[in-house]
């Protein structure tokens, strides 16, 4: 059976990431050729149409109820959604594109939400929906390139570190406004002039050009502040466990992979307290939640005076994802989920 798979894939964001999780995990059950595209490659439902016929796809799975599901009114064959979580949480907000997504899951065979308040959002607007949304979380899978260097990362970062031990913060976002990475900068800024020794590295692929470089010149001019460009997914992940804390400050969430990585590497999580985030992070237990930017000095603070409550953060945070993201059991419900549209 031939599968198409759309999602956005460029630049590298935390769709790209589970797309390709999932589509590897649907090509090596031996029961399917999954094909994985850009979502941005196609302009108009006619061309995924085209392309359904000119390839033969008998069956579609999407990342994003509006961006995929659009381009999918007029494919003719069966096709499941996945939750993207901008969808849900933003594009639900403007009635247009609330009109085209409750079209798409109409003719929908299944809805994936990685989180169950996701899924009671969805319900609220489409009831009629609610017997085909399956809440599936994350699986997490993390590999840190074993030839990373540190120390080398820090200075091409822009940090010394000579006669300093720094101690770093990494923010971990696709550059865009829905990430807000701007959101704790001068907070830090100040901090970073009382406490020499505290870094924020913000770690992410350019997604809007004119943010990006409303991003680079805030940054400039900030103290202690550092824009990386993205690096791949195995220097990222050593990156981060090299780091002493990962840091999320979206507006909105579906479910943040990167802070599930961060939690199976070990790597303690401030994330801003917002209900994608606090679905997966119970505070003081498996991470920190703030609400804003003193909020989180003040948290970050304790994290590096209280080495009992961070080792018993990573310990908990660990637990939880060993326990409530496998990867095994994300696979399990992927493979039968697409069995059913064939």
């Amino acid at each position: 059976m031939k599968l198409l798979f759309l999602a956005s894939l460029s630049p590298p964001t935390g769709n790209k990431t589970t797309a390709r999780r999932i589509s590897g995990y649907i090509q090596t059950s031996g029961d399917h050729v999954c094909i994985l595209r850009d979502i941005a490659d196609f302009k108009s439902s006619s061309q995924v149409s085209d392309l359904i016929s000119e390839e033969k796809f008998e069956a579609v799975l999407i990342i994003h109820l509006y961006k995929g599901g659009k381009l999918l009114l007029d494919s003719g064959v069966p096709y499941g959604v996945i939750f993207g979580g901008t969808d849900i949480n933003e594009d639900i907000k403007d009635e247009k594109k609330r009109e085209v997504m409750g079209a798409v899951l109409q003719k929908s065979r299944f809805l994936v939400a990685f989180t169950d308040q996701l899924k009671k959002t969805a319900e609220q607007h489409w009831p009629f929906a609610s017997s085909k949304i399956h809440v599936q979380p994350q699986g997490v899978v993390t590999k840190p390139c074993a030839k990373f260097k540190w120390i080398e990362f820090l200075q091409n970062s822009g940090i010394q570190c000579k006669n300093i031990d720094p101690c770093i913060f990494l923010l971990v976002c696709g550059l865009r406004r829905v990430k807000d990475p701007l959101f704790l900068v001068d907070a830090f800024s100040a901090w970073h002039k009382k406490e020499p020794r505290v870094y924020l590295i913000i770690i992410g692929p350019e997604v809007d050009a004119a943010f990006t470089q409303q991003v680079a010149a805030k940054v400039k001019s900030a103290h202690g502040v550092h824009l990386v460009s993205e690096k791949p997914q195995e220097e990222l992940h050593a990156a981060m466990r090299d780091s002493f804390a990962v840091v999320n400050s979206s507006v909105s969430e579906g479910m943040s992979s990167t802070i599930l990585e961060a939690m199976d590497l070990n790597v303690p999580v401030l994330a801003r307290n917002i209900p994608g985030n606090r679905a997966i992070i119970k505070h003081e237990k498996t991470g920190l939640l703030f609400f804003d930017p003193p909020e989180f000095v003040a948290f970050s603070k304790r994290l590096i005076s209280d080495t009992g409550l961070k080792e018993s953060i990573v310990t908990k945070a660990k637990e939880y994802v060993d326990k409530h993201h496998s990867w095994s059991t994300e696979r399990e419900t992927y493979r039968r989920l697409t069995a059913d549209l064939f």
